[in-house]
Parts: C-alpha cells; structure tokens; sequence
C-alpha cells in the first residue's frame, strides 16, 4: 500500500485501488465495488442500479477523456483507476460449453474444467428446440429436472475471476458446402433450423431467472455476419475472399439466422466477419451494420469484429489508405467494438485529424457499455447480486453431466440398418470387437472452440461397459496410413468377435478453423481399412462415422457386410456413453441429418468459391443444400432412422386461405393477372394457420421423433424458388403402440413466401404443396387474393 501527498496536506489512495484493481490481494475486482470506492453508488451515478440504463452509460462515458474512450474500444479493455474500473476481456467463447479458447476465460484454481457438450452440428441433428436452451440455460421439460448449464457454469466462473460474461457464441453461418472446416460450428444448411438454434441458444445463454429484457445473464453475440463460410480452400483464405452474393441468397439464405438472433432472439452482440461481401468488407459496409442490423433489425446492443478485421482491412485486403481512414470506415459503418487493438492504436488519431467525431465513439461505447450495465458488470461485488452464489459446486454437476449425454444421443443419426441388425443385447453379443481411429477418442470428441471438459467417455470405454471388448485400432490416426499389421490385427478381432463396431472419420487435423477439406471421402486408407475388416467380420458389423461435415460413405451405404451406420458428430465429453446407449438399446435414435451429405463428385467439379445457391442448368452448376441442389446426395437433408417405425396423418389443414391485404396499398394485381403479392403489402399479423398431424409409433419401443413439416411454392410463379423449405418441426416422444399430437402454427408471409432477384420478398398466389417428411404425407393449400 501507498499515500500521495496531496497540494492541501490530505492523502489519497493510489497505489491500493491499484492493486486491487489488479487483483493483488487474492481475490477478483469488479467496477464500482464498494472495497475499491465506498458508497459507489453514491460517489458515481453510473454505479447507482436504480438509475435507468442510459442514462448511467452516458455518466460513465461523460467522464472520460478521450485517451480513456479508446482504450475501450477493443477486447482487451483498459483500466481507470481513477474511476473504480479494472481492466475487462470481452472475447470468451461457449460455442458447446464454456471454452478457454477466447482470452477471458482461464481454467485453474478453482474450476480447473466445465461441461463440453456435443459440437453444435451435432446438437442441431436433435431438433429439439427445447434441448438447445437447456443447454445455454433453461429448463427441461416433462420428466427431466431443471437444468441450467453453460451460462450457470460461465456466472461461477466469473465470480471466481475465471471469466467475463460477454461469450462470442453461437456461430450461425449456413453450412453452405460440406468442405468447409467451421461447418462443425454451426447448426446447418436450413435457414430455419439455423434460425430457431439460434433464437434457442441466444435466450438459453442470456434470459435471467427473473425474465426482466433489461438485464443478462450471459451476453451472447451470433457470428460471422455475413456470408461467410470459407476458411482456406486451394490456397484462397477467407481474410482475402471476396463472396459474390445475390440479393436473392443474401436476404433468403445467409441473413435469415442472424435476423432471428437479434429480432427474435434478442442478442446482445452481433460480429461481422473478415470476407468482403460483394467488393466491401462486411466490418466497413454502413448497409449492412448501421443499415440491415442497427436500423432495420434494431440490435440493442453493439456491433463487434471478428479477430483483428480493422487490421485485415487495411493490411492485407487494403481497402482504405491510412490507419485513421480504417478507422473512420468501420466506425461509421456501424462497428462498436474491435477484437484485436487496431483502433485502440489509431482512433485518437483520427479524431484529433477529423476524421472521425467524437460522438460516433461515444456511439459505440454507449452501445458495449449498455450490454456491460444490462449484466451487471458496473453494480459491484457480484456476491450480492443475483446469481453472486454460483461457484465451483455449480460447474461439472451431475445435472449438467447427463444434460450432456442426452444432448449426445438425441443428436446421433441411424443411416442404415439392415436387417434390424441393431439394437445389440448384451445376453447375445457377448464380444465385440472395436476398431478405428476413433475407437478411443477423447479430444477429438469435442471438436473445436472446446475448453476442458470435465471428464471423457471414449466409445471404447462406453462400449466395455455393456460386454466384453476387443480393441485394435486399425490406423494409427485418421490421416490412416495403410499398415498391413494394424489392418490384420484389426481384421482378426472382427473375425473372432460376435460383433464389429468401426469408429471412423475425422478430427480437428481434416477439418477446423483455417483448414478447409478438398475430399469428401473418409481420410486416408480407412475406407480400405474397414472393408478389409468387415468382409471377415463374424458378426453385424456396425460403421459409427465421427465428423463434423458430411462424407461420402456410398462403399459402406451399399455394402452387405456393414449392417448399420451410425453419424455421431463430435459428440462431446459423454460421447462415447451415448454411443453405446444407442448400440445396446438404452435410447432409440431419433436424430436426422442437419446437412446433405454429397458424393465425392461433388467436390470435384463445384469450386467453394461459388456462393450461389441456386443451381444454373447452363453451366452445369448444381446448386447448394436440399433446398435447390439438383445432384444425387449420398443422404439427405432430415435423413434419419428408428428402431420403431412412425407413421403421420394430418388431421387439420385448411384448404383455402384468404389474403387480408392494407388498404390502402400500392400492389397491382387485378384478378387472374396476379401470380404474387409483395409481403408488404400483407396484413402479415391476419395470415397464421394451424397444421394439427397425429403421428404414431407402430413398433414396440418407444422413441423420441422429430416431425418435419415442408412446403414447395406453386411452381414457374418465382425465378429461383426452393424445390422445398422447411416451416417447421417438432420433436415428440411416442411411447410404443401409442399416438402425439403436433401442432404447427404456419405464419404464411414468413413461412411461405420466397425472396426475388431484388431480395423483395413476395408471396405466391394458387396452389402451395405441403407435406409432413416427405411427399408421401402431402396436402395443398390454395393462397388467394382478398382484394
């Protein structure tokens, strides 16, 4: 400790708020907390929690000096020690748990580990709306007790001085093309699926016990907007990329899920990504941050940039001349905040030169600081706000551990299974053999933007657990460099074993953040591998395929020997427990498909770099996603089996349903001559209809199953229309010999209307095609004018 003599003979206490705001004394330190400043809340208006949001950001921004101002605008914020504040890293991440990967979480004394759950391709393949909040927070219905995970266990760590709150997750991009490495991240091809994921996940991290929009629980924030979904493909890496993309995909494919997040789910935070999009960096385009995000999706909360993209601009795209000109660009566009220290460096700069006013500064720190107010961050000693209890006990948790094994089985998809070859009884499979790459994997499971999960189940271990094992890898990794001795051993455990699983695929050294595929075959020699194995298996043999993206298995679809294929994912921490729940029989898989899966040809002949989703009959081009891609898929988009067969009735539809249009409103239809009307023109708020379908479980055990509900517009009203869309789904769990209800509520100018070239949206009028899985459960319903 240390005294400053003041001019007037008092003292004031430097050299002790700084070492409390450096955290000198054993324990962490928060802004406006009463051992640093007595009576903050008197002492500063912008401590005081009575006070509304506004107008305590705009105290603490009305006593800053400008040097001061600057250094919050990056990730790694400054301290004041003259004003009670220590230093705050915004960048943590909880993409399937909460990860170390971002600079603002550390694990150590005394949380050395959290829950990892399954890599979110995998959490998506449940359709379970209700699974994915559970997961950010909520609750889980019906039998399952009340659960809160990831932002309880990410509120312990911040109490500890582990963790800050502001978490840069989920990643909401579309899975466009099965190569791309971050596709692991995402919740798919479907702009709906990806939507509701994102709106699940977002209020699963952020919604306090008390409901109360004013305040947070975590801060989430839905990256990488937009149109981004290439990392590094045939020596194209996405910080020079330049997506060409049509109004039409931009407004109906790409941007649908971050519109969700901020409109729906409310999301406090919104990062744009390093591509251009259409010749203008996305962190520097004023249309789509202050236009299409701050304007007409109204985010209330700040615009961040992904890891450093102000430095990506002016050093290697070189979009701007001078530093203070980067600056300007990007803050005027809309950017609140910079990961990385670009403006930190040069935003002085360029507004003592005039580049940049003041007040858009002012801007961007009212926008972050209101999300740090809305958390709590500035009401001082967390211990006596809510949630201040939360600690060690409340991470790792037996709760949170089943919540991640659930989340592992429901999401795990059956392809194929001949013969009711499974599910496996212990009393007759008494050996088995386990073979693969996989076969004993533990960080792969978790995929990547994991942190330290809080213990593993390998499917070895999980497998050993229900009968006697025999383990021979047959690689040595996934790369699988032909071995003829691992091969043999491998092939001799199959042979003597009553049955064979194989666990192959990929890991993080095939598919990541900067690593692209250029094959969409299994790596290396492993399909050699399991051929070889299974042609002198004994027994069923049983493929379990753990990846991110898709792969083109067509030997093994098509192969007698291979009984059954299982798709896993990265199934977390409990992967290889909910791998053998589904083996032996303990859960009868219901998850399906959240992407296609495409041949090999594929890849071969579409480069990555064509962002078009709409397939071109001149060129060859096939398109993109089940919803216009033209080409045969290896597995389909929803592709998924039971153990149980399911059948669907719709038991309510209307057959007709009438337009209710404004008055007065500028549309040109008359009669016959209309083909659409423009939504705009709709009273969108009168267009809502009920689908009631009854689905039955006509096998003898019961199941968890995802009804998905698709539509396909009238076809030749609009250029580019979808084959099909998805409008809903819901997951129900039939009990054997038994019936559920499901209930869809169709919002016809939202669901059933298409994007035009321009990125108009418009509803077609005549006859729409909908139907409950595929064609075979079909119904039209007939969309006319009421003008």
């Amino acid at each position: 400790m240390g005294f400053m003599r003041t001019l007037d003979g008092g003292f004031i206490v430097v050299l002790f708020i700084l070492g409390l705001l450096q955290g000198n004394y054993g324990q962490p330190r928060f802004p406006c907390d009463s051992r640093v400043i007595p009576n903050a809340a008197q002492v500063y208006p912008f401590c005081n929690r009575a006070l509304p949001i506004n107008v305590r950001v705009n105290d603490l921004i009305g006593r800053l000096n400008l040097k001061e101002k600057v250094q919050f605008l990056v990730d790694k914020a400054g301290a004041v020690p003259r004003l009670g504040i220590p230093s705050y890293e915004w960048w943590s991440e909880a993409l399937h748990g909460v990860s170390d990967v971002g600079l603002g979480t550390h694990f150590g004394t005394p949380i050395p580990a959290a829950t990892s759950f399954p890599q979110v391709i995998l959490t998506a393949a449940s359709f379970d709306t209700a699974l994915w909040e559970a997961i950010g927070k909520a609750c889980l219905s019906h039998s399952f007790i009340y659960v809160q995970a990831v932002s309880t266990e990410a509120r312990a760590m911040y109490n500890v001085g582990l963790g800050g709150l502001t978490y840069w997750s989920p990643n909401v991009n579309i899975f466009r093309d099965p190569r791309w490495g971050r596709g692991q991240e995402t919740p798919g091809e479907d702009p709906l699926l990806a939507s509701k994921y994102a709106v699940s996940y977002v209020r699963g991290l952020q919604s306090t016990d008390g409901g109360d929009p004013n305040r947070l629980k975590v801060a989430a924030c839905c990256k990488h907007y937009t149109a981004y979904d290439l990392d590094n493909w045939n020596q194209i890496d996405r910080f020079h990329f330049d997506a060409r993309v049509s109004q039409q995909d931009l407004h109906d494919s790409y941007n649908p899920p971050f519109k969700a997040c901020v409109t729906e789910g409310h999301v406090a935070s919104v990062m744009c990504s390093y591509n251009k999009v259409n010749g203008i960096p996305t962190c520097a385009d004023p249309v789509l941050l202050n236009g299409i995000v701050r304007g007409e999706w109204r985010l209330n909360g700040y615009i961040a940039s992904d890891c450093d993209s102000a430095d990506v601009i002016y050093n290697t795209q070189h979009f701007t001349s001078t530093p203070e000109r980067t600056v300007a660009d990007v803050m005027q566009a809309g950017l609140d905040l910079n990961c990385g220290n670009f403006l930190g460096y040069h935003t002085e700069a360029a507004v003592v030169i005039g580049k940049l006013k003041e007040s858009v500064v002012d801007r961007a720190l009212f926008n972050s600081f209101s999300v740090q107010m809305r958390l709590g961050l500035f009401d001082g000693n967390p211990a006596f706000q809510p949630y201040g209890k939360l600690g060690p006990m409340d991470v790792c948790t037996n709760e949170h551990r089943r919540l991640a094994a659930r989340a592992a089985r429901e999401g795990i998809v059956l392809l194929k299974n001949n013969n009711r070859a499974l599910p496996f009884s212990p009393t007759h499979i008494r050996s088995l053999a386990v073979i693969g790459p996989n076969a004993a994997a533990t960080n792969t499971m978790i995929g990547n933007y994991a942190g330290i999960p809080c213990r593993y189940i390998t499917p070895l271990e999980g497998l050993s657990k229900e009968t006697t094992t025999i383990y021979k890898p047959g690689c040595e990794n996934v790369n699988c460099i032909w071995n003829p001795n691992l091969v043999k051993d491998a092939a001799l455990a199959a042979s003597q074993a009553d049955a064979t699983v194989i666990i192959v695929g990929a890991d993080q050294s095939i598919e990541r953040e900067m690593i692209d595929r250029v094959s969409l075959l299994l790596p290396g020699r492993q399909a050699q591998m399991v051929i070889e194995t299974a042609k002198v298996s004994r027994g069923p043999v049983i493929l379990v395929v753990m990846s991110g993206g898709p792969m083109d298995i067509s030997f093994a679809k098509h192969y007698d020997k291979i009984s059954s294929i299982l798709w896993v994912g990265y199934p977390g921490q409990a992967g290889g427990k909910a791998l053998a729940d589904v083996i032996f029989g303990r859960h009868n898989p219901g998850g399906r498909l959240p992407v296609t899966w495409y041949p090999q040809d594929f890849a071969a002949r579409v480069p990555m770099t064509d962002m078009n989703m709409r397939p071109n009959p001149a060129t060859g081009y096939p398109g993109r996603t089940y919803r216009f891609y033209t080409g045969r898929a290896v597995y389909r988009f929803g592709d998924g089996l039971s153990y149980t067969t399911y059948s669907h009735s719709v038991v309510q539809a209307p057959k007709l349903v009438s337009l209710s249009m404004q008055t007065p409103h500028n549309n040109s239809c008359k009669g016959s001559l209309c083909t659409s009307v423009h939504v705009e023109h709709i009273n969108c708020q009168e267009q809502l209809f009920d689908v009631h379908v009854d689905v039955d479980n006509q096998g003898s055990i019961d199941g968890g199953h995802a009804v998905l509900l698709f539509y396909s517009p009238p076809g030749g009203v609009q250029s580019g229309s979808p084959q099909r869309q998805l409008v809903g789904f819901k997951k129900v769990n039939v009990g054997a010999g038994g019936t559920e209800k499901v209930h869809f509520s169709v919002d016809v100018c939202k669901d059933l209307s298409v994007v035009d070239e321009m990125g108009v949206r418009k509803l077609a009028l005549g006859s729409h095609l909908l139907h409950v899985g595929d064609a075979k459960h079909s119904f039209d319903i007939q969309i006319g004018d009421g003008f």
